[in-house]
């Protein structure tokens, strides 16, 4: 009996079994940087090692991620206070990758503000043809301000219950991020200038191209979100998952929008 009633869990938190996926993710890890620092110098096999650690990394993420699903769904592990430390955890990784963006902008207003006589002393630097915003990056703009609009009537639908709404708006929203990532890649094979063109390449397609990479990581993300709503994974009570890919999704729309401000409109007007 006293054992029994020690069995018994009197806490709202949740204590993980022992999982082999931290090791296997180290290791994964641990291959992938060198791997990429081997095949970067063409040392003979460095490829292979680098293939096999994106492999590993990514066979982890399926299921130490399909862990967690089964944890939240089929276990009901996720208890109030555990979503409360998760929805913890994700605010302080978006305050992360806000500080990461932060970077980058601080790169583009230093050099932009105050540029230094190697590139002539002006901005954007001599011989570089700034991009118009009022082209592709202002319909890049409206994509993913769409974008947001759909994700939130689809977090909408999911609180109201409406499964099959939800679904069509993740669907509209998954349309408008692929066509986002589509016009940034036509926008990249037609730039007048490339990366190792002085700071201004180098800060635009740091800055835009990092965010593009959220762009598809994001995308990834609601697509999960989509194929789990569809199977009746998310409730109108427990549906922390998508809730963390709505709040990236909205960080990834602000991002850009700081991007068109400055680098896009601010730095081309500074041409005029």
């Amino acid at each position: 009996m006293k054992l029994k009633s020690k069995m018994i869990q009197r806490h709202p938190f949740h204590l993980v079994d022992p999982s082999p996926w931290p090791l296997v993710a180290s290791l994964g890890g641990l291959s992938l940087t060198f791997g990429g620092v081997l095949f970067m110098h063409n040392y003979e096999g460095g490829g292979k090692l680098l293939c096999l650690g994106v492999l590993i990394i990514l066979y982890v993420m399926f299921t130490w991620w399909r862990d967690i699903v089964r944890e939240a769904v089929f276990e009901g592990q996720h208890t109030v206070a555990v979503q409360q430390g998760l929805r913890m955890g994700m605010i302080l990784f978006i305050v992360s990758e806000v500080m990461f963006f932060f970077a980058f902008f601080w790169a583009f207003f230093t050099s932009s503000i105050s540029p230094v006589f190697n590139i002539g002393g002006v901005w954007p630097p001599t011989d570089i043809i700034a991009i118009s915003p009022w082209g592709l990056p202002f319909l890049n703009t409206i994509l993913l301000l769409s974008s947001g609009a759909s994700v939130t009537w689809a977090h909408h639908a999911i609180v109201g219950g409406f499964k099959k709404e939800a679904i069509q708006a993740l669907l509209i929203t998954l349309l408008f991020a692929i066509a986002f990532t589509a016009m940034q890649a036509f926008e990249y094979s037609a730039a007048p200038f490339g990366m190792s063109d002085s700071v201004y390449g180098s800060v635009f397609y740091m800055a835009t191209g990092f965010h593009g990479f959220h762009v598809i990581i994001g995308t990834i993300f609601l697509a999960i979100c989509t194929i789990r709503l569809f199977l009746d994974h998310f409730s109108r009570q427990h549906h922390f998952g998508f809730e963390a890919a709505a709040w990236y999704w909205h960080f990834v729309d602000v991002v850009w929008l700081f991007l068109f401000l400055t680098i896009y409109w601010w730095g081309f007007n500074l041409t005029s």
